[in-house]
């Protein structure tokens, strides 16, 4: 894909200096295992030319191909850049095993100067080179001085005249001599210490035109010459970034007032918000974050404040395209198609084409190669196959390559149906007639070497694969022999005519009868062969006077003359019969018997019906190899009666639509190995029979099977553990596998300075440790391991040194958890796992303890394995809090580990809540320890209170940490009650402690004498003190509407829309609070508008209120 074009103010500033290498390292210093043959050199180019760097790999010692990389710099891969201006291309020498790597930089610009890095890496091996690219400006002297002429649109100027590039110097102009040669003048120092308001008239007085052009230009230099310091920013961005497709990046800069508003430009465009855009404006930090990073994002960016601004580019990476289906090997014949085809796993991805290292071009004049591409479908196509297309042919997209073979043999031309001899009278007409495999061959006919042209009596035909030769009306001189010639090959096809003279003599008496039978060249003993589906005639001349009668029989079954397939047709001097469309079951006994007066004749006849032979059979995989399988089958049932000639095997790959031929050649042995094979993907074999009549039906397809060979050797085998009487070793899978993976290891030892190994286990072990029993003790005894597959055994990996069998003393120990060296707590109902490792050999005695006492608590589950000790509780509950002890003990040594285990519960409510002094506003509490601390300290207490009139709880303190309080700011006149809740580390207890008494404020220094007054009735009926008022809301919005009602007893409300009672719909929300009502309506319609109404009813009367509500829905402007 093209590198977009980037703005070419980021020239200059992306520029990588020679001093960004890795600091230490000089040029063309290269580090790792030296597989570099020939290096890139540092190299000064002119600017504008082109400049091609190669480096060669020698791939001899590689196990695979080696995989090349050019950088930029520390870390830019140039890889992701390559088009019209970065090419890279690579080759391979298969004689020398050299791969040759080149990078070639289009129309050099001052942004490529810098250091490189070509680096390669195959495996486990590596490489690197560092080399440097300077670019030198054209002429740069005559530059300055011509800089001028650029602007001055003149009519004698060149047609490019005024052709401003400022990405890169300007080009180099003729120019006319002057008759008269004036002064120059540096017009640019004139602008530089000039006003920007004279800048008008000095390109006037100068003759320059193009005065947008000249600011630009300007403005540039100043720049270059003192650069501009941003006030602005406290920290800049990077000077590029580069980003995967499809992946997040964030640019964020510091700004000094946080007050800044900032602008994000792309290529010079202002950036809007959106969700692909998101902007952060965070105290003095602005990010910009760009998600999911396609290749239109690769582009230069800014952030700009006023005047001040931050660049930074932004490479987009796209993710390797990797191959899904392989290629086939294709074997074919001079002149055939070839296709080969891929799939990729993205589409509309690049696939390069090569063949035998060198990439296939379409442009390539005279080239036959076309390329084909159909979704994530990828075909090179070959249109006529020759001897020199033969090679390894690659499919190499980002992510990996496919290879395949393509075999090429020269065509070879097969005859179906031979020419026949033909014995005919004269007026007769013959034909001869043969059939060839292609029916694009064209041929000659011949009589005794002599051409044969058509004519009125001669006719030549080629219909598909057939070629005829018939001549009318038989003449004496037509005799002789006839050849047909196929154009292009060394093969001729021959028969004889001979012609038949019929004599009359008049005999007056009568003669018996007499067969004329001509079987010669058919066979013995009256034998006639006739191929399947072909047609027999046999013509007989009778000759008797007078006329014999004839009769045919089949065994003893006569036939008759009709319209049959098999049939009798008789003339005048002859008996013929004829087989329409031979099959094996007319295969037999003829005879023919003529009788007359005068005596009688019998010939016998066998007709022998030959056909293309059956499939074989029991096609069978006898054994494999990396690359190579080993194919036995059996013999037709029925070869068709002709001898078998030999057999043509096909192969493909499993799954595969396209089978590949094996041989041309007839192979006659029925065992077969098939060679160029790719190790650990599955194929399948047919094999076809062939005769001197032709080709079998394809046989059945044959088992699938795997071409594998035995892995390498496991690796790092050592010895893990021994006792007495065994030893446990452990291993490395090995370092080659291949497609027939691994079904196991076989263990195998013997004793020091003997050759006798014994197997250790009957069947494969599929892990990577065995152990080893019913070893002598103090023997000194030799292992090693064999990897097993269905290839076979891998060469054996063994100890270096004997082993003796004997165990080795080890204290036992306990390796307590850091965790355990403190209290450990879990509350109730939570689960209890604990793994405590100890070691010691042999094994030691594990008992457990808790409190001194043996463990009997059937809730704690203990299982113990060689290694640890798994401490169980699937439901911890109080009981099982307390000390336990874990004791390990070998013989006389012994030891063991405490830790602690608490489980903990919410505790329960304090007691004695009680008030012990009230005075003023303050009242005094006290409270005794809850009965139940929840197996853990009490942390805290919350006290709430509350009035005796409304008896609704407030909270006073939240986390009191003593068992009394002082409670404030109380209300005169009220009496109050309190209750407390404790806390521990489970949280707040279920229930609360409420005091016995309560605390009553009094009013103190007030002697209040009680007037005597007549009761007032409080009853009245309801009466609104606010009204409803009209509103007016939009639509999608939610509204409240409210109103104020006096009356007692307390009214009923009911409010109405339109006359209609609103009922306990979640759209409206009603409340009621000490006489203020409001209605909420959630989430307006046009339908909610209408005349609400509010009611208040008791049984001294009712009384309402209405307002206007209306709902405006909002038009969305039309561009």
């Amino acid at each position: 894909m093209p590198e977009p074009k980037k703005p070419e103010l980021m020239s200059d500033s992306e520029e990588l200096p020679p001093d960004d290498m890795v600091p230490g390292e000089e040029p063309q210093m290269c580090e790792g295992t030296g597989l570099f043959v020939l290096k890139p050199e540092s190299a000064t180019a002119t600017k504008g030319k082109d400049i091609t760097f190669v480096a060669s790999v020698d791939s001899t010692t590689l196990a695979r191909k080696p995989v090349m990389k050019w950088l930029k710099g520390k870390w830019l891969d140039l890889g992701s850049k390559a088009g019209k201006h970065l090419q890279f291309k690579e080759s391979y020498d298969r004689n020398t095993k050299i791969y040759t790597y080149e990078m070639s930089i289009i129309k050099l610009v001052d942004g490529d100067s810098g250091g490189y890095r070509c680096e390669v890496t195959a495996k486990d091996k590596t490489d690197s080179c560092h080399f440097q690219v300077t670019v030198e400006a054209v002429q740069e002297e005559q530059q300055q001085a011509n800089l001028m002429d650029a602007f001055k649109r003149s009519g004698d100027g060149d047609e490019d005249a005024g052709d401003l590039d400022f990405s890169a110097l300007l080009k180099k102009r003729e120019r006319k001599k002057e008759e008269d040669p004036k002064d120059e003048v540096d017009v640019w120092d004139i602008l530089k210490s000039a006003p920007p308001s004279d800048y008008e008239k000095i390109a006037f007085e100068h003759g320059i035109t193009d005065f947008t052009g000249m600011l630009k230009m300007l403005n540039k230099m100043k720049k270059k010459k003192e650069p501009k310091k941003c006030d602005a920013f406290l920290s800049r961005m990077e000077s590029n970034y580069t980003v995967d497709k499809g992946k997040r990046i964030m640019f964020s800069v510091d700004v000094a007032d946080p007050r800044s508003q900032v602008k994000w430009l792309k290529n010079g465009q202002e950036i809007k918000p959106s969700a692909k855009y998101v902007f952060e404006s965070i105290g003095n930090k602005r990010t910009l974050t760009i998600n999911k990073c396609n290749l239109a994002d690769d582009a230069v960016y800014e952030c700009v404040i006023g005047e001040d601004k931050l660049f930074t580019e932004l490479f987009v990476k796209e993710p390797p395209v990797t191959i899904t289906k392989l290629l086939d090997d294709v074997h074919t014949i001079v002149g055939e198609k070839v296709e080969f085809e891929v799939e990729v796993s993205e589409e509309g991805a690049n696939v390069k084409w090569m063949k035998d290292g060198v990439e296939l071009n379409r442009d390539t004049p005279g080239s036959k190669y076309r390329f084909k591409k159909d979704g994530k479908k990828h075909q090179l196509i070959i249109t006529e196959a020759t001897k020199e297309d033969i090679g390894t042919y690659y499919a190499v997209t980002t992510g990996g390559e496919s290879k395949a073979e393509l075999e090429v043999e020269d065509k070879e031309l097969e005859v179906l149906q031979s020419l026949a001899d033909l014995s005919l009278k004269a007026s007769e007409q013959a034909m001869f007639k043969c059939e060839v495999s292609d029916e694009n061959v064209k041929g000659k006919w011949f009589k005794d070497g002599v051409e044969v042209l058509p004519s009125s009596r001669v006719k030549m035909s080629h219909i598909g694969r057939i070629h005829k030769l018939m001549i009318d009306d038989v003449q004496p001189e037509d005799a002789g022999d006839y050849t047909f010639v196929p154009e292009g090959y060394a093969l001729s096809l021959s028969a004889k005519l001979n012609f038949i003279e019929i004599k009359i003599d008049y005999v007056p008496h009568q003669d018996p009868p007499k067969i004329h039978l001509d079987t010669s060249g058919v066979g013995n003993k009256n034998t006639i062969v006739v191929v399947a589906g072909n047609k027999l005639r046999l013509d007989v001349e009778i000759t008797g006077d007078p006329p014999p009668t004839v009769c045919w029989m089949r065994g003893d079954e006569e036939m008759t003359e009709g319209e049959g397939r098999v049939r009798v047709e008789t003339r005048e001097g002859l008996s013929s019969f004829v087989i329409d469309g031979a099959v094996r079951a007319d295969e037999g006994k003829y005879s023919i018997t003529v009788t007359n007066p005068a005596g009688e004749d019998k010939a016998q006849l066998y007709v022998k019906i030959v056909d293309v032979p059956d499939p074989p059979e029991n096609i069978n995989c006898l054994s494999v190899g990396e690359d190579f399988a080993s194919v036995t089958w059996d013999p037709p049932a029925f070869d068709g009666g002709v001898p078998i000639k030999g057999y043509l095997m096909e192969r493909r790959k499993k799954g595969a639509d396209r089978w590949t031929k094996l041989n041309f050649d007839v192979y006659e042995s029925n065992t077969y190995e098939a060679k160029k094979m790719i190790e650990g993907v599955m194929y399948e074999m047919r094999v076809f029979a062939v005769n001197g009549i032709g080709i079998s039906q394809p046989s059945a397809t044959s088992k699938p099977f795997m071409p594998v060979a035995p892995t390498s050797e496991p690796t790092r085998l050592t010895v893990d553990d021994v006792t007495d009487s065994t030893c446990a070793l452990k291993w490395r899978p090995p370092e080659r596998i291949g497609g027939g993976g691994i079904d196991g290891y076989i263990i195998e030892y013997c004793k020091e300075g003997s050759d006798e190994w014994v197997q250790a286990n009957k069947e494969p072990v599929e892990k990577s440790q065995y152990r080893v029993k019913d070893l002598p003790k103090g023997e000194k005894m030799l292992f090693r391991v064999v990897a097993v597959n269905i290839a076979g055994r891998s060469p054996p990996a063994t100890l270096k040194q004997a082993v003796l069998i004997r165990e080795i003393m080890e204290q036992p120990k306990i390796r307590l958890p850091r965790q355990l060296r403190s209290k450990f707590i879990r509350r109730v109902g939570e689960k209890v796992n604990l793994v405590i490792p100890f070691q010691g050999k042999p094994r030691p005695v594990v008992t457990w303890f808790k409190d001194g006492a043996p463990l009997e608590d059937k809730s704690v589950m203990i299982q113990t394995t060689e290694l640890s000790s798994i401490f169980f509780i699937r439901s911890a509950a109080r009981d099982n809090s307390g000390k336990y002890t874990m004791h390990v003990q070998i013989d006389d040594v012994a030891d063991s580990a405490d830790f602690y285990v608490q489980v903990v519960d919410l505790p329960g409510p304090p007691i004695n809540v009680r008030v012990t002094d009230v005075w003023g506003f303050n009242a005094a509490l006290e409270w005794d320890l809850p009965k139940d601390d929840g197996n853990c300290d009490i942390t805290g207490y919350t006290i709430e209170k509350a009035d005796m009139k409304t008896k609704e709880w407030f909270m006073v303190y939240e986390h009191n940490r003593r068992p009394n309080c002082t409670v404030s700011d109380l209300v005169m006149g009220n009496e109050y009650s309190f209750r407390v809740y404790s806390h521990n580390l489970c949280g707040l207890s279920d229930d609360a402690g409420v005091s016995k008494n309560t605390a009553i404020i009094t009013k103190t220094g007030l002697d209040y004498n009680k007037p005597d007054y007549k009761e007032k009735d409080i009853n009245r009926s309801p009466k609104f003190t606010a009204p409803l008022v009209d509103r007016s809301v939009v639509a999608g919005y939610s509204t409240a509407i409210s109103c104020a009602v006096s009356a007692y007893p307390k009214p009923k409300i009911v409010w109405m829309r339109n006359k209609m009672i609103l009922d306990d719909n979640p759209k409206y929300i009603m409340r009621n609070n000490q006489g203020v009502l409001t209605l909420n309506i959630r989430k307006l319609s046009q339908y909610d508008g209408g005349k609400y109404t509010c009611r208040a009813i008791n049984d001294l009367g009712q009384d309402e209120v209405e307002c206007k509500l209306e709902v405006r829905v909002v038009q969305a402007e039309t561009k």
